[in-house]
Protein backbone atom coordinates (compact mmCIF):
# COMPACT_ATOMS: atom_id res chain seq x y z
CA UNK A 1 0.00 0.00 0.00
CA UNK A 2 1.10 3.58 -0.58
CA UNK A 3 -0.14 6.87 0.85
CA UNK A 4 -2.38 7.65 -2.13
CA UNK A 5 -4.14 4.29 -1.80
CA UNK A 6 -4.53 4.81 1.94
CA UNK A 7 -6.02 8.28 1.41
CA UNK A 8 -8.54 6.91 -1.11
CA UNK A 9 -9.54 4.08 1.22
CA UNK A 10 -9.99 6.46 4.17
CA UNK A 11 -12.03 8.87 2.05
CA UNK A 12 -14.20 5.99 0.84
CA UNK A 13 -14.77 4.77 4.41
CA UNK A 14 -15.73 8.27 5.58
CA UNK A 15 -18.10 8.70 2.63
CA UNK A 16 -19.65 5.28 3.08
CA UNK A 17 -19.87 5.06 6.90
CA UNK A 18 -19.67 8.67 8.11
CA UNK A 19 -19.25 8.89 11.87
CA UNK A 20 -19.18 5.07 12.05
CA UNK A 21 -16.10 4.73 9.82
CA UNK A 22 -13.61 4.07 12.64
CA UNK A 23 -13.45 0.25 12.25
CA UNK A 24 -12.82 0.52 8.50
CA UNK A 25 -10.25 3.27 9.01
CA UNK A 26 -8.55 1.20 11.73
CA UNK A 27 -7.99 -1.58 9.20
CA UNK A 28 -6.45 0.83 6.70
CA UNK A 29 -4.28 2.41 9.38
CA UNK A 30 -3.01 -0.97 10.59
CA UNK A 31 -1.92 -1.74 7.04
CA UNK A 32 -0.29 1.70 6.71
CA UNK A 33 1.61 1.20 9.97
CA UNK A 34 2.77 -2.25 8.85
CA UNK A 35 3.74 -1.27 5.30
CA UNK A 36 5.03 2.29 5.73
CA UNK A 37 5.74 2.84 9.42
CA UNK A 38 4.88 5.34 12.10
CA UNK A 39 5.64 8.47 10.05
CA UNK A 40 3.07 7.66 7.37
CA UNK A 41 0.55 6.60 10.03
CA UNK A 42 0.91 9.90 11.89
CA UNK A 43 0.75 11.89 8.66
CA UNK A 44 -2.65 10.40 7.85
CA UNK A 45 -3.92 10.87 11.41
CA UNK A 46 -3.09 14.56 11.15
CA UNK A 47 -4.27 15.00 7.55
CA UNK A 48 -7.72 13.51 8.20
CA UNK A 49 -8.00 14.71 11.83
CA UNK A 50 -8.56 11.09 12.84
CA UNK A 51 -7.80 11.66 16.51
CA UNK A 52 -10.61 14.18 16.93
CA UNK A 53 -13.14 12.54 14.62
CA UNK A 54 -12.51 8.82 15.23
CA UNK A 55 -10.33 8.62 18.35
CA UNK A 56 -7.39 7.24 16.36
CA UNK A 57 -4.33 8.74 18.04
CA UNK A 58 -0.92 9.34 16.51
CA UNK A 59 1.76 6.83 17.42
CA UNK A 60 4.87 7.59 19.42
CA UNK A 61 7.98 7.61 17.30
CA UNK A 62 11.32 6.20 18.41
CA UNK A 63 11.08 7.50 21.96
CA UNK A 64 8.69 6.84 24.79
CA UNK A 65 7.24 9.59 26.93
CA UNK A 66 5.18 7.47 29.32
Amino acid sequence: MNLDDARKRIETAVTQYGQHAAPAIDLVMAEVRSDMGTGAFNELVEEFDLELLYNIAPMESDHSSS
